[in-house]
């Protein structure tokens, strides 16, 4: 029957976002869907906790707290955790679906891997955990079930933090052992304490398991795997598989150490130990891969009496007490073609290789290779140089627009160089982008302005002009951004330069009060007369131009109508309060409002309210009336336009 049309979450759409697909695989903590990412028009995958991991509160609350961390681990061989929720009864994870399949199917469907291969498969996985390390996180599951090899190549380690989240629940308290029993370190079996060094034991089994295609430990229970990895040094694949390269021997050998200290750091230090081994590795090296022979034969199968597979939730007091847990566990049966004391013989081999291949190694390896430490805290950055034996030098910082201040930008030499041990290693971090400081301009002329600007790394990009009585015509007012503010190297900037004073219109007005007008805005006024038409002693011409710019106390020449010309009238001043030509005698004459120095709003409706029209030129802008025509107090027919400047 086909599972999956009868698992009730199929069809359903999880938290009102996941529409569930099809389910992909069921383990011993979870169920993994493929699912349609409703909002988001996409396709991931979604991990549900079984029921009773989900009905523990306190597994729930760590849940989240672990997918939050692991959602910040940014890393392109980490399968990445989109949302975290919970629905109903329903626990999830929502992650980064990747097409493909498991290390485990690979190891099922091919056997042991050539030894460069091998590398090839570790080196992501070490990197992924590397990242996880620093960021402190440790997955504490390490296994093939958990790498996942995409169709484009790709490799992805998944399920990090989540035996973490287990250790929480109600199902595993004091004396409780959590992880999967063939890659299991000592520490867990005997404590169940895990860090980075935990990680780097599992790494290592599982290096042994791609090289010579099976685990290092077969039981048939958990008790007697968990024992020996208590108890006994994992072999060096070479003594399963002899013409296995001795880098790789010494990978397993530093990796699987009993005792933690004796372990490289962290997966970091393991990486580049990899990297190393893999470099000098040549094209063809070790014994070629055997096809595999039957899901139970041959070294690719795992023993047929226990799953050591699993992800297992199990009584640390089930494998290390009681009368089985003695000093003399059971014997593994032998399988066909296996000779009995053949285990015993490959640890005596184990021993003497070991000890030869790690005297090799240090009186041969006396170089190491620059890691790859850009883009990490100068601070972590550091302590993993200094752990790799490098003298490491703090330089100078350097602005980068875009690396994060505090991280590293540049090393010297830069990544992969090969260098002698104790060699000096120079860390250059990012002082964050280059800003500067917008420079005082404001008093000097364009060009002044445009070359200290220059000077500065900034440039000038567009220049306009303002009327000001304080600044003098052709300085600098004011720049935008203004002065101070710290901008990017290169940025633009703007001037607003003074156009001094301008030239204000006092053609039509009264000679007495264009001088006033003028003299108080600052400028010198100059008059001379000429016979015309216009009211006399009224301005009929000016230099410079109404607008015009000018400076502060220039002088302003104005031409006046002759002052004293008998020969001109109002056209309605005449006899009987008629107007020259009009037929119809009696038209009202009206006394012109004196306006001057009010507001001109309220100038405006005083004289419409006389029965005048009123029109309003700008002077100097101050909005009180500084000069008006008709004058107030003149006698002139209804009607009549007075013109107010302000």
């Amino acid at each position: 029957m086909d599972t999956t049309l009868t698992d009730p979450l199929v069809g359903k759409l999880l938290d009102g976002r996941y529409r569930v697909e099809s389910r992909i695989a069921r383990g011993g903590m979870a169920t993994v869907y493929l699912a349609l990412d409703v909002r988001l028009d996409r396709t991931v995958a979604v991990k549900v906790m079984h029921r009773s991991l989900a009905e523990d509160p306190t597994f729930v609350r760590r849940f989240i707290g672990e997918a939050k961390s692991v959602a910040s681990l940014s890393h392109p061989n980490v399968v990445h955790v989109f949302d975290q929720g919970t629905d109903g009864g329903n626990v999830y994870l929502s992650m980064e679906y990747v097409p493909g399949r498991t290390l485990r199917d690979v190891l099922r469907s091919r056997g042991r891997l050539p030894a460069r291969e091998a590398l090839e498969v570790m080196i992501p996985v070490l990197a992924a955990l590397g990242a996880a390390h620093q960021a402190g996180l440790i997955h504490r599951d390490v296994k093939p079930e958990n790498v996942l090899l995409a169709d484009d190549g790709r490799i992805k380690v998944v399920d990090f933090g989540l035996a973490r989240a287990i250790e929480a629940t109600n199902q595993t308290r004091t004396g409780v052992m959590i992880g999967t029993i063939g890659y299991m370190s000592p520490e867990q079996v005997t404590s169940g304490a895990a860090d980075a060094r935990s990680d780097v034991y599992s790494a290592g089994i599982m290096l042994f398991e791609l090289v010579t295609g099976r685990q290092p430990y077969e039981g048939e229970t958990p008790m007697s795997v968990a024992y020996r990895h208590v108890h006994d040094t994992v072999p060096v694949p070479s003594a399963l598989l002899p013409g296995t390269p001795p880098p790789l021997d010494a990978l397993v050998a530093q990796a699987t150490a009993r005792d933690p200290a004796m372990r490289p750091a962290d997966a970091t230090a393991l990486l580049v130990a990899a990297v190393e081994a893999h470099r000098t590795l040549p094209r063809d090296s070790g014994p070629a891969p055997a096809a595999p022979t039957g899901p139970q034969q041959g070294p690719a199968a795992a023993p047929a009496a226990v799953n050591a597979n699993h992800t297992l939730i199990q009584p640390r007091g089930d494998l290390l007490t009681g009368p089985a847990a003695d000093l003399n566990p059971p014997v593994p049966k032998a399988r066909s073609g296996f000779r009995p004391n053949w285990f015993v013989v490959s640890l005596a081999v184990v021993m003497v290789v070991a000890v030869g291949v790690t005297g090799w190694l240090f009186s041969q390896n006396t170089s190491i290779t620059v890691p790859v430490l850009v883009g990490k805290n100068i601070k972590v950055a550091e302590s993993e140089a200094r752990g790799l034996g490098f003298l490491v030098e703090i330089g100078k910082p350097e602005n980068d627009e875009k690396a994060q201040k505090g991280n590293v930008i540049r090393t010297e030499p830069v990544a992969g160089t090969e260098t002698d041990k104790q060699a000096k290693l120079v860390l250059i971090a990012s002082d964050g982008p280059k800003r500067i400081a917008v420079p005082n301009v404001v008093g000097m002329s364009e060009a002044e302005a445009r070359s200290k600007l220059a000077e500065a790394g900034l440039t000038v990009d567009d220049v306009k002009k303002q009327p000001s009585d304080t600044v003098p015509r052709g300085q600098v007012m004011r720049t935008v951004p203004a002065v101070g503010n710290r901008v990017r190297e290169g940025s633009k900037v703007d001037l607003m330069m003074s156009a001094g004073l301008v030239a204000p219109d006092v053609r039509g007005m009264p000679r007495d009060q264009a001088d006033a007008f003028l003299r108080g805005a600052g400028f010198l006024p100059e008059f001379v007369e000429q016979t015309d038409t216009a009211q006399p002693c009224t301005v009929i011409a000016q230099d410079p131009q109404p607008n015009a710019e000018t400076d502060k106390g220039a002088a302003i020449r104005l031409t006046l109508s002759l002052c004293n010309n008998p020969q001109w009238h109002w056209p309605w001043e005449i006899n009987n309060n008629t107007v020259p030509g009009d037929n119809s005698p009696g038209q009202t004459l009206v006394i012109v409002p004196n306006v001057m120095f009010k507001d001109v709003k309220a100038a405006r409706e005083e004289l419409r309210a006389a029965g005048m029209k009123v029109s309003v030129r700008k002077g100097m802008g101050r909005g009180r009336v500084l000069a008006q025509r008709p004058p107030g107090g003149q006698q002139v027919p209804s009607g009549t336009e007075v013109t107010l400047w302000h």
